[in-house]
């Protein structure tokens, strides 16, 4: 089982009251949510091993040198001049980061993230390399493009919590887009995203980039037909495709997840006792986790 974990703690912080705080006042929703969603993912699933999958670059710089507009739009207003661009994160959840990054190290719950890749790109590693069936728990549909029937690839989309998740498989994706895993990275860079900052093609929207990959199969296939006189677009598709030769030629590489990241060497095997105790009780008294740690480290005994 792979955690996106960013994408995760952003749900727990945003479903977590944040009245939900330390002894000292500390908000630590997002602290105590995640591991609420760790235990009841454990419980229902039972994986063998689990990686907490970590941005350790949420905006790496060769995506954004192949596309500028590359999650700009979530960069900071206001950053510190010479000092790299942050993300916009609400003030309450980043000094929560440090703690759950704290907790999981104690736990001895794999953590892995690889400067200049994001959490997506260590998940499509893990995911390429894994020889047994993978669960991917994400609420970022980007990942869909890692669905693989042949290989028990599936992405676990939480609907409400990790309690209630969309188990999407080929067959999901089919009747909901007309693509499988494989065809989505098209279909996605075709349609384009604003959460993302990807343009796409201008007038290709999601029906009509899921009509031109079930004609001519992929990306490759619709860039051909623009140069074939013969084949059946229209000559507003022909036009715009053409005009968006340069965002074509670069979008793969930035739309599809990476799975050549250089991993370091980590255990992922779920822990049935804290890796560390002590820290993880110091961690305990210091951030006030109380019931949620404990129903986490019982879920993880059972």
């Amino acid at each position: 089982m792979l955690l996106d974990t960013a994408s995760l703690y952003f749900r727990a912080y945003f479903g977590v009251p944040d009245s939900v705080r330390a002894p000292d006042g500390t908000p630590v929703n997002a602290v105590r949510g995640l591991l609420d969603f760790i235990a009841r993912l454990v419980q229902d699933h039972r994986p063998d091993d689990l990686v907490a999958c970590m941005d350790a670059d949420w905006r790496p710089q060769w995506r954004v040198d192949l596309i500028p507009t590359y999650k700009a739009h979530r960069v900071a207003a206001e950053t510190t001049a010479g000092l790299p661009d942050e993300e916009e994160v609400p003030d309450t959840l980043s000094p929560q980061v440090p703690v759950i990054e704290a907790v999981l190290d104690a736990l001895g719950i794999a953590r892995v993230g690889v400067s200049a890749y994001e959490a997506d790109d260590v998940i499509g590693t893990l995911a390429g390399r894994a020889t047994g069936p993978v669960d991917i728990v994400t609420g970022d549909r980007d990942l869909y493009q890692l669905v693989d029937d042949a290989r028990q690839v599936r992405v676990l989309y939480p609907l409400k919590g990790v309690g209630t998740l969309q188990v999407t498989d080929e067959a999901w994706l089919r009747g909901k887009y007309g693509v499988d895993g494989a065809g989505y990275v098209d279909l996605a860079l075709l349609r384009g995203d604003p959460s993302d900052g990807l343009p796409g093609v201008p007038g290709i929207g999601e029906k009509t980039a899921a009509k031109l990959l079930d004609a001519f199969g992929d990306l490759a296939g619709i860039m051909a037909a623009v140069d074939d006189p013969a084949a059946r677009l229209t000559p507003s598709q022909r036009k715009r495709l053409d005009e968006a030769r340069d965002y074509v030629a670069v979008a793969p590489k930035v739309v599809r997840v990476a799975g050549d990241v250089p991993l370091p060497a980590f255990d992922p095997a779920l822990p049935r006792e804290p890796r560390d105790p002590a820290a993880l009780e110091a961690l305990a008294a210091r951030w006030g986790l109380g019931n949620a740690l404990q129903r986490l480290l019982l879920t993880l005994q059972a």
